[in-house]
């Protein structure tokens, strides 16, 4: 159910845009980049903005409850036919009930907020795909390098050991910096997967309602930043193929947490590169994919696909800083448990 109408708030995009700048990074993308294969609705043509370009703008959705991996079971099946999507979705809405009270006392614990926090909604994706990962073909996570996955396992055992030593230990979600819907990758969460494309002759903006995060993006050839210069969202650059806007993105600030937010507990590192592309199909719908390229992390580049659906609904404004009370009460909490001898484990090795 979604309770996103019980209130509206407006939103300011045009007026950043002004504030635009037309330099930006030229990123340095490795990605392949696929072509969906979703065809566009029959009799229906890409609408343009008064520059002619294909025009995206409006208020744009990514809910459902496509998991983001493939079930192991389902091998290399992209698909689901109509018959076993509704059964799909029948026992995926079962599970996903935080309603409920069967279980453990510890699973009920864990559904503390009920389902009325919660829009994810409540069916598979438009297009029936079995995982939103379309490659590798079984829908997966590539395997780490042997490097990466001694760095990720190192880094765990020392963070299960100091969860709270620090603010910058948080992951960045906690901090407020990046979630998985701020992209880029966009990856769907449990709530607030909404939004706002505004686009200029020069440049395309795209705000994420969670955490209300704004992405300028210019289009065209601008000016490469420095390697060292490194930002959370990274520094992209956007380019028309045909009727497909494609943002390529570099410069990715890291830590040891995941970039990926909530949804994927990943890892990258200075050579993350990583290419969107958004697709037209039809008045209300547009395809989404993007697929990330980590030589030193993954053992291949992966690529997700959404399909989006434009929506009435309001964007909300999701207010998360980084001193936000719930990051004083997690680091508090750590230091009151020390002081009653809860301490810390100092054999763990801290992560390089």
């Amino acid at each position: 159910m979604s309770y996103r109408r019980f209130a509206s708030l407006s939103v300011m995009l045009p007026a950043a845009l002004l504030l635009a700048s037309a330099t930006s990074a030229r990123s340095q993308v490795v990605a392949k980049a696929a072509t969906p294969k979703n065809g566009t609705a029959k009799g229906w043509t890409v609408p343009r903005t008064s520059d002619g370009q294909p025009d995206l703008q409006g208020i744009w959705n990514s809910s459902s409850i496509t998991p983001l991996e493939r079930p192991v079971e389902l091998g290399d099946k992209a698909f689901y036919t109509k018959e076993e999507a509704a059964a799909y979705e029948k026992v995926r809405n079962r599970d996903l009930n935080r309603d409920r009270r069967d279980g453990s006392a510890a699973q009920d614990a864990a559904r503390a907020y009920n389902d009325a926090w919660f829009d994810r909604g409540e069916h598979l994706g438009s297009t029936l795909r079995t995982s939103r990962i379309i490659d590798p073909p079984n829908g997966r996570f590539p395997p780490f390098t042997p490097e990466a996955q001694k760095k990720y396992d190192d880094f765990h055992a020392w963070f299960a050991a100091h969860p709270a030593d620090n603010p910058e230990d948080r992951p960045l979600f906690d901090r407020c910096l990046m979630f998985s819907q701020s992209g880029p990758p966009m990856i769907p969460g449990n709530y607030n997967n909404n939004y706002q494309i505004v686009q200029t002759a020069d440049t395309v903006a795209i705000l994420s309602e969670m955490p209300h995060q704004t992405r300028l993006i210019p289009l065209g050839k601008h000016a490469t930043l420095p390697p060292q210069v490194t930002q959370w969202e990274g520094d992209s650059q956007a380019h028309w193929e045909g009727e497909t806007l494609v943002i390529e993105t570099s410069n990715v600030r890291f830590n040891n947490q995941s970039h990926f937010g909530t949804q994927y507990d990943g890892m990258s590192d200075q050579k993350l590169r990583i290419t969107e592309r958004f697709t037209r199909t039809g008045p209300d719908t547009m395809i989404y994919r993007a697929t990330v390229n980590d030589p030193t992390v993954y053992t291949m580049p992966w690529t997700m696909e959404l399909p989006l659906r434009k929506t009435d609904e309001p964007i909300y404004e999701y207010a998360c800083h980084e001193g936000n009370y719930g990051l004083a009460g997690i680091l508090s909490g750590a230091r009151a448990q020390e002081k009653k001898g809860i301490s810390r484990n100092d054999n763990v090795t801290p992560p390089r």
